[in-house]
């Protein structure tokens, strides 16, 4: 059976297609058990995130139109609409491929944690279905196991290449513990929206988005368990802000020098980090001239996280080589699974004739022969049995000049030459 993969990502798709081959959370499950059912098709597991969708098989032909047929129908498609974005991979190439993914090799941005979580997600999902065999469990929890690997020895994943991932990762240097801090998120679009997702996995203690449609700041608080205030109500709510993230449109700043200096009065000039990623800025300038606020741009990060890429990509490279080793390892289990079967009757084979010996070394005793001269005959008995057809082959093999099965037999056997 071979490992299939087919699917499209960022690379090979614009989000037009990517966003129609989506597979909802709450329709991955029904799926899968509708791709089982399909001929030939004998392990399945689908990854489906905003920049790609992905079918992982266990498949017993390499025909590509059945999944791409199955594709089509599941998401109500013209082949011709996707089909030219697709990439085909199997067996090694899948396995390399999936080892890429889970540690972010393949990603939109290079080294990103996210991907390994969904991944884990995607294995999940097709364990509870049922549509996992041993081969797809194995290669999951190997790719895993790779993914760690890589983070563990390299620093692929160490340093934010994001402005809302760099912005939270200096909000952790400067704050041991975000737990006990307060953090309002001045704007609603993505760029705010990643940096509450990344300050809500860093545990932060309390969120705000303050935003001028409140509308949107109570969508986006909502998603992640925090509080929406319209940009009004923010002088009131800013003495209380351990940390400010601001990103808008507007034209003009957003906070001064004044008010930020009020808030510190009443914060009795507890510090404050702020983070303006906004362009024009949402925060003046001469903020930064306060004692105890810590301000940084856009530019400010962006320099950091340029410096970041280069050692990611740095990375990368130590990375690739620790994959093309796990490959191999994956291999090597795999090429084991073809000895299982011979394994297990050559077992058997050893089973019967023990089983067979034992009995007639039981009716010697039974027939007044003594222990000793019982277990004589056993050993005697079972080590002619063991090594009569292995010694009949290896004697054909002589004769018809196969010194190919006696210098295998000889490995098997671990035989040191005679002569």
């Amino acid at each position: 059976m071979a490992i299939l993969t087919l699917g499209l990502n960022h690379n090979t798709a614009p989000i037009l297609i990517r966003e129609r081959l989506v597979f909802p959370a709450e329709r991955l499950k029904s799926a899968l058990l509708d791709l089982i059912q399909l001929p030939h098709i004998g392990e399945a597991a689908i990854l489906s995130t905003c920049n790609r969708t992905e079918l992982y098989c266990g498949i017993e032909t390499d025909d590509q139109d059945v999944l791409i047929n199955w594709i089509a129908q599941e998401q109500r498609l013209h082949r011709e609409d996707f089909q030219p974005y697709l990439y085909f991979h199997t067996d090694a190439e899948t396995i390399r491929h999936m080892f890429r993914v889970a540690c972010g090799l393949d990603s939109m941005i290079l080294g990103e944690p996210q991907i390994l979580g969904q991944m884990k997600s995607a294995y999940q999902v097709a364990a509870e279905a049922g549509t996992l065999g041993k081969t797809l469990s194995k290669l999951f929890q190997h790719t895993f196991t790779a993914a760690k690997k890589v983070r563990t020895d390299t620093a692929i994943g160490s340093s934010p290449v994001s402005v809302a991932f760099a912005a939270v990762r200096l909000a952790q240097r400067i704050f041991d513990d975000l737990s006990e801090q307060t953090a309002i998120l001045i704007g609603a679009g993505e760029t705010i929206e990643l940096t509450a997702r990344h300050l809500t996995e860093s545990k932060i203690g309390h969120l705000i988005i303050a935003n001028r449609t409140y509308d949107k700041a109570h969508a986006l608080a909502t998603q992640f368990n925090g509080f929406a205030i319209s940009l009004a109500e923010l002088p009131k709510h800013l003495a209380w802000a351990d940390i400010v993230v601001s990103s808008t449109a507007s034209q003009l700043p957003i906070l001064g020098k004044g008010g930020v200096e009020s808030a510190l009065k009443a914060r009795k000039h507890k510090p404050v980090f702020m983070v303006d990623l906004a362009v024009p800025r949402d925060i003046e300038p001469e903020v930064a001239q306060l004692r105890d606020v810590y301000l940084y741009t856009v530019d400010d990060l962006r320099n950091t996280i340029e410096e970041n890429l280069k050692s990611r990509r740095e990375a990368a490279k130590k990375a690739e080589e620790i994959i093309d080793t796990e490959v191999e390892h994956f291999l090597g289990w795999l090429r084991a699974q073809g000895a299982t079967s011979t394994i297990r009757d050559f077992r058997d084979h050893a089973d019967q004739l023990r089983a067979e010996a034992l009995a007639r070394a039981r009716q010697a005793l039974r027939c007044g022969k003594s222990p000793e001269e019982a277990l004589d005959f056993l050993a005697n008995l079972l080590t002619n049995k063991l090594i009569h057809i292995p010694s009949v082959q290896i004697k054909q093999a002589g004769i018809h000049e196969r010194h190919d099965l006696i210098a295998a037999a000889r490995e098997l056997f671990q035989l040191k030459d005679s002569s």
